[in-house]
């Protein structure tokens, strides 16, 4: 070590080298390069949207831990100055400056942490396309619960979170499935409440599109058959209509006829009626008044029929508008939709493949028929329980169960038809017990995979779809997600994006400081921590933080885990593009 060497004490070690990371990726300058309309007093309010960040990283359960908790964040100089700043903010001066975020801001911030981490994804997706390997996606929603009685949450609404109707907000998030690290978080969307999942299928692919730039190429041609067939099937409803609307023209008209025919009785009865006052009322006469009154009480009676058929012939034509109208709607979507994927694949010169694995609240045929169209492999599961109805009822004795877990049976059938989607599906049956009873579920899939051919291989590359149910656990036990610790939307929104940063760029810093590593008995091992043992214990360890003019070192204490280890860090350490060659 050099005679200039540094010493500070920390009690937050990992917190320290996710700093020398944060400065190696360009983070900390481009974050305090956003322009926050608020004052400087003592700290930036850029510095403590970074000192949030960092307690996000620290797993901070609520942020008056920041200056509360048994070692306080902003009370830890070193690890201040390895994220660029030459001291913290009390925990109150970060909550009013978060609060204080509008959403032109919090957009702002949101804007620097993708690009800070789009390298990060791009090497994992030119990996996956050098080897010609599928992309696959895993989309989810997660509910927020706040206190049901809470009035100072704005825009949350009750819905459906963790099996219970509550107060709060739901995110919608995508993970990409990573050769290098499992599972890299593309996207977040913040909604209210009463946000259902079946209304944000198109919103989770297209936010995976566009945070990586790769999309597969649109099945114009099944589109183009479903339009097509689509308008033959409103062919009976235009005839209907047409046919309705004559039926309601000859109403009209035979009740005009009648009115008018009640309108000549009327007067000939009030002709009949003065000559017989001027004849003083012969018996002629009065039998001729009484033929017409008979009749004209017959022509009103006719003409209260005649108004209920017309009635009946014009609510029966409303109906059919409205469900013509509805047609329509639904051909002109489906139109512009064509339009629009013909473009797409006119501009996408290098399209992909890719997949989508959703849950069953996802799964409503019209969803299905639209990932089928924009051109994914798709796995899922039944919408509703009518169709393992259905499909319970095609099985008997003898149907053959393929056993593919071990509480779970599977039958299937490819090629399956619905009147509800306009594309034949693979559909699989499931059995399996809970306790002592027997419940069933259903599988749908479409694409080139012959999932029928290998039924536990379709079951496993289904339920692998809990990486993406791990990572929503991951950041509500291990960044606390779950536990909101601003009551600003704009801030909550910055929140949730900064939970599924911080997943990412643990991973990244780990590798990094794994290359950085030099081979030693007391060099500490990264690749046997995971993340949540490096955030819940790494970030709260105490450690000596040694630096020169060559290299930056952690020597933890000897009341540490990771007592007599050290990690160092060259002063010229790999540049951003050589994180990536390891």
């Amino acid at each position: 070590m050099s005679n200039k060497e540094q010493v500070q004490e920390t009690q937050h070690a990992f917190l320290v080298a996710w700093g020398w990371f944060a400065k190696q990726i360009g983070l900390i300058e481009a974050m305090q390069a956003v322009a926050l309309s608020q004052q400087k007093y003592k700290h930036t309010p850029q510095g403590k949207v970074l000192e949030f960040l960092v307690a996000v990283l620290a797993g901070l359960e609520h942020l008056q831990d920041i200056s509360l908790a048994a070692h306080p964040l902003d009370m830890d100089q070193a690890v201040a100055e390895a994220w660029g700043q030459s001291g913290w903010a009390d925990y109150s001066g970060v909550s009013r400056t978060l609060s204080s975020l509008s959403w032109p801001e919090a957009e702002a911030l949101v804007q620097v942490l993708e690009d800070a981490d789009q390298p990060l994804i791009q090497a994992e997706l030119a990996e996956l396309c050098s080897g010609k390997q599928r992309i696959q996606y895993d989309g989810d929603l997660t509910g927020l619960p706040v206190s049901n009685s809470s009035q100072s949450y704005p825009n949350a609404a009750f819905g459906h979170m963790v099996d219970e109707i509550q107060l709060g907000y739901q995110a919608a998030v995508v993970s990409l499935v990573s050769p290098t690290y499992r599972r890299l978080w593309l996207s977040v969307a913040h909604h209210p409440g009463d946000t259902v999942s079946c209304s944000q299928a198109e919103a989770l692919v297209l936010a995976a599109e566009a945070r990586t730039g790769l999309r597969p190429r649109r099945r114009t041609e099944l589109l183009r058959q479903r339009i097509e067939a689509f308008e033959r099937q409103m062919k009976p409803t235009q005839h209907r209509l047409e046919v309705q609307q004559v039926g309601v023209d000859k109403a009209i008209e035979r009740l005009r006829q009648t009115r008018q025919q009640y309108q000549q009785q009327q007067t000939i009865l009030a002709n009949l009626a003065a000559n017989e006052q001027m004849a003083h009322s012969n018996e002629a006469s009065v039998s001729a008044l009484a033929l017409v009154r008979s009749r004209l009480q017959a022509t009103e009676e006719r003409c209260r029929s005649r108004e209920k058929i017309l009635q009946s012939a014009q609510r029966r034509l409303n109906k059919t508008q409205v469900y013509w109208a509805g047609l329509q709607a639904t051909l002109q979507q489906l139109q512009e939709r064509l339009a629009r994927f013909e473009s797409d694949n006119e501009r996408n010169a290098m399209p992909v493949e890719a997949e989508f694995r959703l849950d069953a609240g996802f799964s409503t045929y019209e969803n299905i028929a639209l990932l089928i169209e924009l051109g994914y492999e798709l796995y899922t599961k039944a919408h509703n329980h009518r169709l393992v109805t259905f499909l319970k009822d095609q099985t008997d004795p003898q149907s053959c169960w393929s056993r593919v877990g071990s509480n779970a049976e599977m039958t299937a059938w490819t090629g399956f038809s619905s009147k509800h989607c306009p594309y034949p599906l693979d559909v699989g049956l499931l059995r399996f017990y809970t306790g002592h009873k027997l419940k069933h579920s259903a599988l749908l899939h479409f694409g080139q995979d012959l999932v029928c051919h290998n039924l536990p291989a379709w079951f496993n590359h289904y339920n692998a779809r809990q990486i993406i149910e791990a990572g929503i656990k991951e950041s509500k036990r291990v960044f606390q997600l779950h536990r909101l610790k601003v009551r600003s939307e704009p801030a909550i929104y910055l929140q949730e994006h900064l939970v599924i940063f911080a997943a990412n760029f643990i991973r990244w810093a780990s590798r990094w400081l794994a290359q950085q590593a030099q081979p030693g008995p007391t060099s500490l091992d990264l690749t046997k921590l995971g993340l949540k043992r490096q955030v819940q214990v790494g970030a709260h360890v105490s450690a000596q933080v040694i630096e020169d003019s060559h290299s930056k070192l952690l020597k933890f204490s000897q009341y540490s885990i990771f007592a007599g280890k050290v990690l160092e860090v060259s002063n010229s350490g790999s540049h951003l593009d050589q994180v990536f060659t390891l």
